[in-house]
């Protein structure tokens, strides 16, 4: 069956064969692991691709994102980054007072890309192709206004706060519909929500500002064609059910500081759980044994005759043997 077929059923909860794979790679892991990671990748090749997208115009960054040193996205924020293969933080952020958040201007060089390109490697692929795009309105304002100035504004937004998160919201429009209008199967959005232990902000402040915004995500894939998946790092428990109210197909979340049971009685086979595998604790510290025991409490609590996709994240500090046991694993369980 190709990876594409495959990843639909398990969306639709289809009974796939298999689980579909995902490994999430970053340059850390290349930087210190680089035959191990061309071994798990050969042995458990992924369902998912990207196609290579080509820019009518070079877009405007300065530096590396994963290097030590400073990078300039392409939006103007410059991140510090203190350790190779990750990317750092904001410490100097653009709009430092409302006086001047109309010098933001969004990447629209971002909107002229190849869609014939694209499209010809949507056709000559068999995995499940995302889009090239990714919206996070949320983070993009920490990015712009600074962590700390941002939940400030949050307290009490200004008129002005509403301005440049439209400012940034109406250019993740026209950048989802560009890529709703190729042959990709899916787009994606993120922003990362949770705490260890609790939503970063009220549950209630979140439906009001931003769940509008991804309803318009949602909406654009789904009348495409598409499929959305979303991706959010913390507790987000509260808002699984408002995901699935939009119709979110599949949300890549860190289940281990969560409830994996609950999760399972409320929301399985509602939603399709991209992952994770707990990178905190089991992938960097556990055993291999541990790790199959993991993945098959997730199998136990969330897989619906499909809605699960066997995502897993190399980063910092993770073992490769526990890696490549997540995916030896959901063999095993299926």
């Amino acid at each position: 069956m190709k990876s594409r077929d495959l990843v639909y059923q398990t969306l639709e909860f289809n009974r796939p064969e298999r689980v579909p794979r995902d490994l999430w790679l970053l340059p850390w892991a290349t930087n210190q692991h680089a035959e191990k990671v061309r071994q798990i990748r050969h042995k458990y090749p992924d369902d998912f691709g990207g196609p290579p997208v080509q820019y009518a115009d070079p877009i405007q960054t300065i530096g590396d994102p994963y290097e030590i040193g400073t990078y300039t996205d392409e939006w103007g924020s410059t991140f510090d980054n203190i350790q190779a293969g990750v990317i750092g933080e904001v410490r100097t952020p653009q709009v430092k007072s409302w006086d001047d958040w109309q010098n933001v201007h969004p990447p629209t060089d971002m909107l002229d890309f190849d869609v014939d390109a694209v499209n010809a490697f949507c056709r000559e692929s068999d995995r499940f192709v995302f889009g090239g795009c990714c919206p996070r309105p949320f983070e993009r304002m920490q990015f712009l206004r600074g962590s700390q100035n941002l939940y400030m504004d949050l307290a009490d937004p200004p008129r002005e706060f509403y301005e440049l998160l439209d400012m940034v919201h109406q250019f993740y429009l026209k950048e989802m519909e560009s890529w709703a209008a190729t042959d990709v199967d899916g787009l994606n959005f993120m922003d990362d929500w949770g705490s260890q232990k609790s939503l970063l902000i009220n549950p209630k402040q979140w439906r009001k500002i931003f769940k509008p915004l991804y309803k318009d995500y949602i909406d654009i894939a789904h009348q495409a064609g598409k499929k959305i998946f979303m991706h959010s790092d913390g507790y987000i428990f509260d808002i699984y059910a408002d995901l699935i109210e939009l119709g979110l197909d599949a949300v890549n979340s860190q289940l281990f500081i969560m409830d994996i049971e609950e999760i399972g009685r409320q929301y399985g086979g509602k939603l399709t759980f991209w992952g994770e595998i707990d990178r905190q604790h089991l992938l960097p510290h556990g055993t291999t044994d541990q790790i199959a025991q993991a993945v098959q409490r997730v199998k136990n609590a969330l897989y619906y005759d499909g809605g699960v996709i066997a995502q897993c994240e190399f980063g910092p500090g993770a073992r490769p043997e526990n890696v490549e046991m997540v995916f030896q694993a959901w063999e095993e369980v299926l």
